[in-house]
């Protein structure tokens, strides 16, 4: 058994993503409040109609360390570039706003629902790639699921494990701190968008359209005796 620290040079929407993340950091770095206050996402200014913020709010990171854009930027090329090079430029970018904004949509319709911790996060402001992130991380699950990735970097588990794992710290988390510093409504939401993207109504009825072929492909294999291939005893056949 073999490991790799990555899967190579970035793919070019990676290198766009990374690059945006940058960009805006180190904008961050001199314009904290304004950054934060203009493109971080506040459930109240999106319904205040800042609807802006659903997108703008996944390339802002905390300036006051590099750990969080560092890991979302890591996990980004770690996992993205690979579906990249799977599924083409535009249908990869395509997920990962899908994702990103579908996780910031989680947020602000979680923060009107009726009960006292949802409603603390209404004026809280969401940053960060986590929610895009985390539909990547449940895309190269499905995708590998008996790959191997080090949870907290010491221990291999399967990506099908070690999504189940992190799915469900996110949900918990979410359920008991809604109103703390790390957005794990952002993280679930990006599971959960993801997760219906890959495997909706649309996907469904597209994976059974292909395996209906299929069936009747191996059909019309048997019906007119045909190998798929390998060694073929023709001395046995009528000609």
């Amino acid at each position: 058994m073999t490991y790799a620290l990555g899967p190579g040079p970035w793919s070019p929407a990676v290198r766009a993503i990374i690059l945006a993340n940058l960009a805006v950091f180190v904008v961050s770095l001199a314009a904290p409040a304004f950054v934060n206050g203009s493109l971080g996402l506040s459930p109240a200014d999106v319904m205040r109609g800042r609807l802006w913020e659903l997108a703008t709010y996944m390339f802002v990171h905390s300036p006051r360390g590099l750990s969080h854009i560092l890991f979302n930027m890591l996990a980004v090329w770690m996992f993205g570039t690979e579906l990249e090079r799977r599924w083409g430029t535009v249908a990869f970018a395509k997920y990962y706003l899908i994702t990103g904004v579908g996780a910031g949509v989680c947020v602000v319709a979680v923060s009107l629902l009726p009960f006292e911790t949802a409603r603390a996060t209404y004026d809280l402001i969401t940053i960060g790639a986590s929610g895009a992130v985390y539909g990547l991380l449940l895309a190269w699950g499905m995708l590998f699921p008996h790959r191997r990735i080090l949870f907290m970097f010491i221990f291999p588990l399967p990506a099908r494990v070690f999504v189940i794992l992190v799915g469900a710290i996110a949900f918990f988390s979410a359920l008991g701190a809604m109103g703390g510093p790390v957005s794990n409504l952002a993280h679930l939401g990006g599971l959960v968008v993801g997760w219906f993207y890959l495997k909706g109504p649309t996907n469904l009825r597209l994976d059974l359209q292909y395996r209906l072929t299929r069936w009747r492909m191996e059909r019309m294999r048997r019906r007119f005796d045909v190998h798929r291939g390998g060694r073929d005893n023709w001395r046995d056949r009528i000609h």
